[in-house]
């Protein structure tokens, strides 16, 4: 049987998706988590249910494009409003510095070398707060465990799918988060 619902067999035991996430998050990135969710729980959810009432009033719902698509929009507010409230349950807020701020630990704004000469500057952050456009990564990559615990000038080596990579730590500064 073949079709768009059919996927690749992954053993449990070695797909990186069944991995355990840290249950980390920065003050702010928890701020933000609450914003979505106050957001969706009080402007989105009842302008929907409403937009659903509505529509339902018009009489036909088999035929009816407005319904069905408000409808689904709505289940779809409500999955992301029931995940959000469950997943800040089991989050931890990091609302503190770590006592060793000449090392790499969650939080920190790490800037590195690499062999080439090229720098980057990166975030390490929770799971859920991952923005590659702002390179902020997450505290569960790769590059992210190689880094923890380490102080500046260390050399770090990361396997990545380009091969293997060397960096230099030249920078380590982390964010007040009670400021």
């Amino acid at each position: 049987m073949k079709g768009r619902n059919m996927t690749r067999w992954r053993d449990p035991a070695k797909d990186p998706r069944q991995e355990p996430k840290s249950h980390l998050i920065t003050a702010e990135g928890a701020e933000r988590l609450r914003g979505i969710l106050d957001h969706l729980s009080r402007v989105k959810r009842p302008a929907l249910s409403a937009k659903v009432g509505e529509a339902a009033a018009l009489g036909d719902r088999s035929e009816n494009a407005d319904y069905t698509y408000n409808k689904k929009e709505l289940n779809r507010v409500i999955a992301r409003i029931r995940y959000l409230t469950k997943r800040l349950d089991e989050l931890t807020v990091v609302d503190r510095l770590p006592a060793d701020t000449g090392k790499v630990y969650f939080g920190a704004f790490v800037t590195l070398e690499d062999e080439e000469g090229e720098e980057m500057a990166i975030r390490i952050v929770g799971h859920d707060e991952i923005d590659p456009a702002k390179r902020w990564i997450s505290v569960d990559s790769p590059l992210a465990r190689a880094l923890l615990g380490k102080p500046l000038d260390e050399e770090v080596t990361v396997a990545a799918p380009g091969g293997v990579t060397t960096y230099v730590i030249t920078e380590i500064a982390y964010r007040d988060p009670q400021a």
